[in-house]
């Protein structure tokens, strides 16, 4: 197979367990359901499922849909046809450069996918061209982890692909302050701090499945014989694990003790409000998610795309002499949706179950799969638009009309 990846339709074939017939794959919606004939229910539920009554969750899918392009004519958009980096993205004051403004999020547990699990996304990554973020609840080690990632780009050599280590701070501060090495030591080039996970939410389905990690997988960041004693029983022994030890007294003033242990820039991941979007700028972050935890913690809050506007609008307005990057994750799932973020004031988005949908139905090949879907369903949509180059914060509302929330 050749290393350079086609920028033609991904059309994907799949045998499901009910059907001898292929199903064709063309988006993500398809691999989405592939993936839940391909999954166990308590694997696919816990990937799935939201909080409470999953209203946010539902909202966050709908609330992209309300809103419309504008698009504009008679524009040259005729080199998004011919050069491949038309689409890239330089991120982190130019430190980091992507094929195009989608990472893919940080996701626990992805083994209950694939046997290779993280492996698999970490080369997907490298043969995409962009960043893989790594879970502090991954079934694999951190050094595993950069270990193929820095095998994949020997044999991609042109990719650009980074990986950032997604942390949180426990209670232990010295354990924390050991994995936050372990990754610069590993190569990780940014630190995803989350920042809404004073607890895990109420996250029903996993309660009904009894959901607990199968014998041959573990959290293998954190074990120690608490969590492993946690580990041999269902959810409820899990989360009081994650109880007893997620810090739920942080402040921001612990961004500075993590600019203590690390050189890393450091991303903050879980910012819903224009108000602690400016509090992160003013503790020296690098960047800002703006993210309800995949509708994971809170039912009924707003969705991400909803408050982008207000959170890009704080932050820009501080004029800061550093450029903070500003993320957006939650319920992206077609290009038409990157670009609505984009043109709302986003440096890139990032994506969290459609991975783990492609990894499931294909392994390393099907996470691949479904970047190359959201990047030709982007630039598509980018030159219907009539856009000759990515829309930024200069241009913020031309090509997108926002409409109300429904909540």
């Amino acid at each position: 197979m050749s290393k350079k990846i086609a920028t033609d339709i991904i059309v994907s074939q799949v045998n499901t367990n009910n059907s001898q017939s292929s199903r064709i794959l063309m988006n993500i919606e398809d691999y989405h359901q592939a993936a839940k004939e391909k999954l166990s229910k308590m694997a696919y539920d816990y990937y799935r499922s939201g909080a409470d009554d999953e209203i946010t969750l539902q909202e966050n899918t709908a609330a992209f849909r309300r809103i419309k392009l504008r698009p504009k004519v008679f524009v040259d958009v005729s080199h998004h046809s011919t050069d491949s980096n038309s689409c890239s993205v330089s991120l982190l004051n130019g430190q980091t450069t992507c094929s195009f403004p989608v990472l893919i999020a940080p996701t626990a547990m992805h083994r209950l996918a694939d046997d290779r699990g993280e492996l698999s996304t970490a080369r997907a990554a490298v043969r995409a061209g962009t960043v893989m973020m790594l879970s502090t609840l991954s079934t694999t080690r951190i050094e595993d982890v950069a270990h193929e990632h820095q095998q994949a780009l020997k044999e991609y050599p042109t990719s650009t692909s980074q990986l950032w280590f997604q942390l949180y701070i426990l209670k232990d501060r010295e354990f924390t302050k050991r994995l936050v090495q372990r990754a610069e030591n590993a190569g990780f080039r940014a630190l995803v701090l989350t920042v809404d996970a004073s607890r895990f939410g109420n996250r029903e389905a996993d309660h009904r499945n009894g959901f607990r990690l199968p014998d041959n997988m573990q959290l293998e960041n954190l074990y120690d014989a608490g969590l492993k004693e946690a580990q041999s029983d269902h959810v409820s022994a899990l989360n009081d694990y994650v109880a007893k030890n997620l810090d739920a007294s942080l402040t921001w003033s612990d961004i500075k003790w993590l600019r203590q242990i690390s050189r890393l820039p450091i991303i903050v991941k879980g910012i819903m409000t224009g108000e602690d979007a400016q509090l992160a700028v003013q503790a020296g972050v690098d960047g800002i998610v703006v993210s309800n935890h995949g509708a994971r913690q809170i039912d009924t809050t707003y969705t991400t795309i909803e408050v982008l506007p207000e959170i890009v609008a704080a932050v820009r307005g501080m004029h800061n002499k550093k450029k903070v990057d500003i993320y957006i994750d939650g319920g992206i799932r077609r290009g038409t949706d990157v670009l609505k973020a984009i043109a709302l004031g986003a440096d890139a988005v990032l994506i969290g179950r459609p991975v783990l949908w492609g990894l499931a139905v294909g392994g390393c090949q099907g996470v691949v799969n479904i970047l190359e879907i959201l990047k030709r369903e982007f630039k598509l949509t980018v030159m219907l638009c009539g856009c000759a180059s990515l829309p930024n914060s200069n241009t913020p509302l031309s090509i997108v009309q926002m409409s109300k929330s429904k909540l």
